[in-house]
């Protein structure tokens, strides 16, 4: 997808109906989810319609559809190559300076 060909409105109404049809397959009402979430079924509507919401209301939705694994494709965790933990090993100190 071109992300960056899309403006911020789209983008917001595309996560809409991507996480309808999270919904839908697996087969959750606006008003079963509502109840699991603990948000009102009108935000999950207007979620869906693409119209602005919290990150915490995006985050519990996640959670009442058992999709939080999902954020890890948001922002994964930043690794280390072997090769630069290696350099950084070898920077560290190895002894303690002397005190004058």
């Amino acid at each position: 997808m071109d992300w960056y060909g899309m403006s911020d409105n789209e983008i917001i109404r595309d996560i809409g109906r991507r996480l309808k049809a999270l919904r839908l397959a697996k087969n959750i009402t606006q008003d079963e989810l509502a109840l699991k979430t603990g948000l009102n079924r009108v935000t999950i509507s207007k979620t869906e319609r693409g119209q602005k919401i919290s990150l915490l209301s995006l985050i519990q939705i996640l959670r009442g559809l058992d999709e939080l694994q999902r954020l890890d494709s948001i922002i994964p965790e930043e690794t280390i190559s072997p090769l630069k933990l290696a350099m950084l090993k070898s920077r560290q100190r190895k002894r303690a300076s002397r005190k004058n």
